[in-house]
């Protein structure tokens, strides 16, 4: 039970929190975003509202609402709600917290919901320490995690409960907890106002990110007051406010700070969308997801591996100049890095963004791989063999196309079983097509003087 002392210590340390931790809602009425996730009718909620949840990990970026649906269900659950450190905690941590809800639930009949936070950094021992007690309901397991959790998580783990995804939050949201902010007496307490455009700024900045965009209305709220304009002079009368301007947020955020995990989702959407846009021939989208990537530090080798393979992947034959681009700017990665790379770079994604497209080589290459794979065994025609043996003289005879005068023969080089164009097919573009018109015209003898 707490005493006046303790409710004291923990008033000031509430008065003292962040302003994100200020306004974290107690109830779901309360909760902004996630409609899919835990809006109206979703499971997440039901459970909840009802406290029945079974196992869950909340999966989605920063600032989206995981650690907050942890504390509404501490706050909603007749259970023992109890936190485990992913950071800090260990196995001999896990197994005590296990044996106490082993026997509460046993002497009292009362649950325990375990909050397990950046569940993805649990090693696999601690990981496994929890499945036995997961899977017979000593605990429910709440975890939350910013990384993909059927890559970072134990598969029999993961099997053992629910994975519930949240996204970033739309601006509209933002705004609206900007808004609460503004005026809730445990936020900013109606002191200070903040125009369309500011709450846009700070939308803008914030990316769906809901912790930073309250952490920066707090800042830009401090730089309000301290302004040459402001400094000094009598704190707003009833009904005024401190105006927090559009420069406010921008100086108490000067970089957007931009989601980018180069070992998380984030980091194989961006590459994924880069690489989509260059085969999109979409040279707008191309340069600004190589912004993204360069903006937030990546390794300009990575990035220019990624142009070499799409330039073999997706233009192939169409422009075979394009790959020795591509290995230029790979070079100029590793030679001259950044800033000065980030020129070459943009200029092999946008020639193999505009270049003309085909993914015959890619296609033709894992046709015959499975052919390969599938078919066993065929032949090479004897005539084709290598001749440095006994006996190879018995062997077919093998045409020489430069003996012809066309520079090429009707000779069959495809083992017993398959004809041409059972692998390679032209994508009817580019310098791929042209040379494909050229060797029906060697083929015809019909080719210009």
């Amino acid at each position: 039970m707490d005493d006046l002392f303790s409710a004291s210590t923990r008033e000031r340390s509430f008065k003292n929190a962040p302003l994100a931790v200020r306004m974290r809602p107690n109830s779901l009425d309360e909760y902004v975003g996630q409609q899919k996730a835990v809006g109206k009718g979703s499971w997440l909620r039901a459970a909840i509202e009802h406290d029945v949840l079974s196992s869950v990990i909340l999966y989605g970026p920063a600032g989206t609402g995981k650690t907050t649906l942890a504390h509404i269900i501490a706050n909603h659950t007749k259970s023992e709600f109890v936190e485990v450190s992913a950071v800090t905690g260990t196995v001999k941590d896990l197994r005590r917290v296990i044996d106490e809800a082993k026997t509460r639930l046993n002497t009292y009949d009362r649950r325990t919901i375990l909050f397990i936070d950046e569940i993805h950094r649990f090693s696999k021992s601690q990981q496994d320490a929890l499945l036995h007690a997961v899977e017979n309901r000593t605990v429910i397991m709440i975890g939350a995690t910013t990384e993909n959790p059927y890559f970072e998580v134990n598969s029999a783990l993961l099997s053992r409960g629910r994975v519930v995804e949240l996204e970033h939050l739309k601006d509209e949201d933002i705004a609206t907890l900007i808004e609460r902010a503004l005026e809730a007496p445990q936020g900013l307490n109606g002191k200070f106002s903040a125009d369309e455009d500011t709450a846009k700024t700070i939308c803008t900045l914030a990316a769906g990110d809901a912790r930073s965009a309250l952490t920066t209305l707090e800042l830009a709220s401090e730089i309000a007051v301290t302004r040459p304009d402001t400094e000094g002079t009598p704190a707003p009368a009833a009904g005024e406010r401190y105006p927090i301007t559009v420069d406010d947020v921008k100086i108490a955020n000067p970089r957007r700070g931009f989601t980018y995990d180069k070992n998380g989702d984030m980091h194989y959407d961006i590459i994924s969308a880069f690489i989509k846009s260059m085969r999109g021939s979409d040279p707008d989208a191309t340069v600004y997801w190589l912004a993204r990537m360069i903006d937030a530090g990546e390794d300009p080798k990575f990035i220019a591996r990624r142009i070499m393979i799409h330039a073999s992947e997706d233009v192939g034959n169409a422009d075979p100049q394009a790959l020795l681009v591509a290995h230029a700017a790979f070079k100029s990665a590793e030679v001259i890095g950044y800033p000065e790379c980030r020129i070459n770079l943009a200029q092999a994604a946008l020639y193999v963004c505009l270049a003309p497209k085909s993914n015959a080589c890619e296609a033709s290459i894992d046709a015959a791989l499975a052919d390969i794979h599938s078919s066993g065994l065929r032949e090479v025609p004897s005539y084709l063999r290598d001749r440095h043996r006994p006996g190879s003289d018995e062997y077919g005879v093998y045409k020489y196309p430069h003996d012809y005068p066309e520079g090429w023969v009707d000779q069959r080089y495809l083992p017993e079983g398959l004809e041409r164009g059972a692998f390679w097919q032209p994508a009817g573009r580019g310098w791929e097509e042209w040379r494909v018109e050229q060797s029906e015209r060697d083929r015809s003898g019909n080719a210009p003087k």
